[in-house]
């Protein structure tokens, strides 16, 4: 039953993800961020509590 020999598809699959990602990786490399992360300015209140009407 040569379709249980892995030996075939293993090479096969291999091969078809190494060529996959050399086809992706230049895409992936020219993907630039248009916009610089921002840093949100954490100066508020944190130690305020909450009232709840139920307690």
């Amino acid at each position: 039953m040569p379709q249980l020999n892995p030996n075939p598809w293993l090479f096969f699959f291999i091969m078809s993800w190494l060529i996959y990602l050399t086809i992706l990786m230049p895409k992936m490399n020219n993907l630039k961020t248009l916009n610089g992360p921002t840093i949100k300015n954490v100066s508020m209140n944190t130690t305020q509590h909450w009232n709840w009407p139920w307690t």
